[in-house]
């Protein structure tokens, strides 16, 4: 039996059958990978990204984030001489994580990050993919793509639950409300540009609006519901998850069920707008409230970042934090019976 190779081998193999196929002049390259990261030089848009994963001569453990850290592909595992063959399909784009920049542009061109307790790569292929389907995100930071981290959205760690033919684009910016989605440029008005006829635009907007009065919050979402409507996209409400603040009886208080600073239950009036004008409605409060309270404080708070960073920050995500929400997020756009559910994979 041949010596199982090591994991900084197995990258170097890796890196040596990676292939390209051509798409610009600029995209060419006789070797993209160098250790567990593979560089395309594509200009912004939809490309699918074929991969063969793991190697003739040792198990491996292979995952794949591209860009700002999303997660596209969970961790595979193949055994000696098994090799593995997945399809994505990928969002590019500059500022590669937050619309408005917020943590600069990145990197140009598309990055696929190798991940996994000992990945392997045989061979990679990226093509470009136009008039694809899209599920995009409008949101804030509990959904955001977090390019520097540890923080985790749950939009970026959605993409991992689609097959290829659809792309997830991610437009959550940390710090906003909507207020500031509708009011600035580099938000609303530059996101609904993308929005194609017949795309799911996922709408989560709660945690910063602490000093939204209702009546101006109902507003503000009937505005981005009539802005994505216009396009030909079908708005869909997603509530907000909830805070890990508790009550001494295992129970979530008004601050984590996300009622803002003025009284207002910001869930229940998304609730009463989807029900009015509508709207599909995937309930991320009610299911991360049930989840937290049947986990109790001390279990559920390894989903938070106040375990790792900040210890009174219960409102971010750790990467584990990011995936169990995206996964009711999941749950409940299967139950709505959305478009996208037909590009769920099926294992």
């Amino acid at each position: 039996m041949p010596t199982p190779l090591t994991r900084t081998a197995l990258l170097l193999a890796a890196a040596a059958l990676c292939t390209t196929a051509p798409m610009a002049p600029a995209a060419a390259a006789a070797n993209p990978c160098t250790g567990t990261v593979c560089s395309f030089a594509v200009p912004p848009g939809t490309y699918d990204i074929a991969v063969t994963l793991g190697s003739t001569t040792a198990a491996a453990d292979t995952g794949l984030d591209v860009e700002a850290h999303r997660t596209v592909l969970a961790p595979v595992a193949t055994a000696a001489g098994q090799l593995a063959r997945r399809s994505v399909t990928v969002n590019v784009r500059t500022p590669e994580s937050m619309p408005d920049g917020q943590e600069g542009k990145g990197t140009a061109g598309l990055q696929v990050h190798l991940t996994g307790k000992a990945p392997a790569l045989a061979t990679i292929k990226v093509t470009a993919r136009p008039h694809t389907p899209q599920l995009l995100v409008i949101s804030d930071s509990t959904a955001a793509d977090w390019l520097n981290g540890p923080k985790h959205g749950w939009g970026q760690e959605l993409p991992q639950y689609f097959r290829d033919g659809i792309s997830v684009a991610n437009y959550a910016d940390s710090g906003s409300s909507t207020v500031s989605w509708l009011a600035d440029p580099k938000l609303f008005a530059a996101v609904q540009q993308f929005v194609q006829p017949g795309d799911d635009v996922l709408i989560q907007l709660a945690h910063n609006d602490k000093t939204t009065p209702e009546a101006t919050y109902r507003a503000n979402l009937g505005k981005l519901v009539a802005g994505v409507r216009a396009r030909g996209g079908m708005p869909v409400f997603v509530t907000p998850p909830v805070r890990h603040f508790f009550n001494a009886d295992g129970t979530l208080t008004p601050t984590g069920l996300i009622v803002n600073n003025l009284g207002v239950n910001l869930p229940a009036v998304m609730r009463q707008v989807a029900a009015s004008q509508r709207i599909p409605l995937l309930d991320l409060t009610a299911d991360s409230a049930a989840l937290l309270e049947k986990l109790g404080p001390n279990v559920s708070w390894p989903l938070y970042l106040g375990t790792q960073v900040t210890p009174t920050d219960s409102s971010h995500f750790t990467p584990y934090g990011a995936t169990t929400m995206a996964g009711l997020v999941v749950k409940e756009l299967t139950a709505a019976h959305l478009p996208a559910a037909a590009f769920l994979r099926s294992a």
